[in-house]
């Protein structure tokens, strides 16, 4: 399970703790977020928490029944971030953004903007012609796409994040209409010449972050008990 870190001092709004995590229940990391995002307070550190979930389709607060075709025996979990129906599972990079938005003086789309651009800026390093669609957030390459982005604010602070598509099973998007989408495709970091590795991506990805979120210094938090 995840435990609160002990609280800094609240000037420290450049810092950032990565917590590192293993292949985990969605549910459990679910609950986890929000119960940090009830606890904290002016003077917690932001967190950023990497990992990769068990097979799951999750329904945003306004996802409709019929963007689900046929569930295939993977569970189905009514989440409470924003966007529609998607798939998780392993090979496919999971970056949690507990971010004080009211510290940051950011509004919703300030953070979304800021966490496609620093996708887009890690795939041009790659020489990949990454874009955003601002009617559908996430990060496409040539009218497919590779990540999604669904976040929730709760008490002036985000959760939920980024699905980052690395090395994984495609198919069970095909069971779904991806975020609402029923002639999306979904493509992945490996398609296109990258690494397979998810810690790896999650790594260099970590850079692009902290300079678009304005972090100066991070706390790395290796937890690797599985949940």
């Amino acid at each position: 399970m995840i435990h609160r870190m002990p609280k800094e001092n609240p000037t420290t709004t450049q810092a950032v703790n990565i917590r590192w995590l293993n292949i985990s229940d969605y549910q459990t990391i679910w609950e986890a977020m929000r119960q940090f995002t009830d606890q904290r307070d002016a003077a917690t550190t932001d967190e950023i928490w990497l990992l990769e979930h068990h097979p799951v389709f999750t329904q945003g607060q306004n996802g409709k029944s019929e963007h689900l075709l046929n569930a295939h025996h993977i569970p189905v979990v009514q989440s409470d971030r924003g966007g529609q129906i998607t798939y998780h599972g392993p090979g496919q990079l999971i970056i949690y953004t507990l971010i004080d938005l009211k510290r940051k003086k950011w509004h919703i789309r300030d953070l979304i903007t800021r966490l496609e651009q620093a996708i887009i800026d890690m795939l041009a390093a790659h020489h990949l012609p990454a874009y955003a669609d601002p009617k559908a957030p996430g990060v496409y390459i040539s009218e497919q796409k590779i990540a999604s982005i669904g976040l929730r604010i709760r008490r002036g602070a985000s959760y939920h994040g980024i699905a980052f598509n690395v090395s994984m099973d495609l198919s069970p998007f095909s069971h779904i209409h991806p975020c609402g989408f029923s002639n999306l495709k979904m493509t992945q970091f490996s398609n296109w010449g990258g690494t397979s590795d998810v810690t790896a991506v999650g790594h260099e990805l970590i850079t692009y972050l902290m300079k678009g979120l304005g972090y100066g210094t991070k706390n790395i938090i290796d937890q690797t008990t599985r949940c």
